[in-house]
């Protein structure tokens, strides 16, 4: 594919504008994209594409790049250096000093370099994963985070079964398999755009990592339940767990966001689900929640985090987030986590989760929450994941990683209410 000078122009722009890290860059690239209608879809995928990619290596191409770090640089030394784009394949239309800067930076050595920079993460982050894992598992781990991530959808089983939705969307011409853990997980080849497909518009599938399925397994909540799910987001994995009670029984969905629980509603529509009751929620002290104290059979947490195993899909969480943040979002995550066990009724399951890789967001929450609570007892999640057929080596929490797994990283503990 040619690369013309305004694609270059038009990604160097849009960087410029995400790397203040003022607002996710998801949201940034959005508006940008809405100033800009004049750009072609072939130009808005090169620019999300360009953009990302600068997020992922920013510190090898800052590095490359040197005092000579503008955006457009950036954006000429991602294509150079990690895309091997070609002279070749840059279009006519470039100055002699973009070519020449091209050109040098594709035989440039980038010396010698400390762990954080080879694996291009921030060095509170490095530091903070040295911790507990060797310098090659680090760098195993950020060159699976550096990568782009697949694609996965979740069959809705109250639609159809897994195997006949990827025979569907196969005899459509959409490259698929079924995925290697969740039993509802299907893998794209590519990036199809699938919004406008019938299966997804009858509530067929939704987009969904198969890690994040593997969390509604481990709730493993059954027909005519009281489930809550804690911090409901869009409702993913509500969607999921409505689906997983066979649309039978009572299931909260609670958020402090009426913005995202907004999300949820025409996802539920289409889903055909009717048990599912969106709250939204002061704090996870509003007496809405208190009113359920004892009542509930299963309850999933899946907690705010720094959102660090997801750096496959959003890498300037990596750049955008700090020790300070951490140490606000650990506060958070215990006190969420005491107010959600107090809805479990006894003999019920918790499940605390996040899709974050430090063990202070994830062990140190669950160790601290078992200390002050007798009540309950851990579970093992591999043990819960093969009573339903579901083989993954997980051990006793369930630890998914990228380079392990090919899923996002996530951690989740299954708690259990003493009877």
């Amino acid at each position: 594919m040619t690369i013309t000078p305004a694609q270059i122009q038009s990604a160097s722009q849009a960087l410029r504008s995400v790397l203040r890290f003022d607002y996710p860059a998801d949201s940034v690239l959005s508006h940008f994209f809405r100033d800009f209608r004049e750009l072609g879809a072939r130009d808005r995928a090169f620019v999300a594409e360009a953009v990302y990619g600068v997020l992922r290596r920013k510190r090898t191409l800052e590095r490359l790049c040197g005092e000579r770090s503008s955006t457009r640089h950036l954006v000429l030394a991602w294509l150079a250096r990690v895309e091997g784009t070609t002279l070749r394949q840059l279009g006519e239309g470039f100055h002699g000093r973009d070519t020449d800067f091209f050109t040098e930076i594709k035989g440039r050595e980038l010396g010698e370099v400390g762990l954080a920079e080879a694996a291009d993460l921030p060095d509170w982050l490095a530091e903070r994963l040295s911790a507990f894992m060797g310098p090659e598992e680090v760098l195993r781990l950020a060159q699976s985070l550096n990568r782009p991530a697949p694609l996965d959808l979740r069959a809705n089983p109250l639609k159809l079964d897994r195997d006949a939705l990827v025979d569907k969307l196969k005899a459509d011409g959409v490259g698929c398999a079924p995925g290697r853990f969740s039993p509802l997980a299907v893998r794209l080849e590519g990036k199809p755009a699938l919004q406008k497909h019938p299966l997804f518009l009858d509530g067929s599938f939704e987009v969904q990592d198969e890690g994040s399925q593997l969390l509604g397994f481990l709730l493993q909540p059954k027909r005519g339940e009281m489930v809550v799910d804690f911090c409901a987001g869009a409702g993913g994995k509500t969607l999921l767990l409505g689906a997983l009670m066979r649309n039978t029984g009572r299931l909260y969905a609670f958020d402090v966001s009426e913005k995202r629980l907004g999300k949820l509603k025409p996802r539920v529509a289409r889903s055909g689900l009717s048990n599912i009751h969106p709250v939204v929620i002061a704090s996870e002290n509003d007496p809405r929640v208190k009113r359920l104290a004892g009542k509930i059979d299963r309850v999933l947490v899946d907690a705010p985090c720094s959102g660090l195993g997801t750096l496959r899909r959003n890498p300037d969480l990596k750049w955008r987030q700090s020790p300070e943040a951490l140490a606000e979002l650990t506060t958070k995550q215990a006190a969420i986590l005491a107010s959600a066990a107090r809805l479990v009724k006894p003999g019920g399951r918790l499940v605390y989760a996040t899709c974050s890789l430090l063990p202070e967001e994830n062990e140190a929450i669950v160790a601290a929450f078992l200390a002050a609570n007798e009540a309950f007892v851990p579970v093992s999640a591999e043990e819960v994941l093969a009573k339903q057929g579901i083989t993954i080596a997980c051990g006793e929490q369930l630890h998914l990683t990228p380079a392990g797994h090919d899923t996002d990283g996530f951690f989740a503990a299954v708690l259990e209410r003493k009877a």
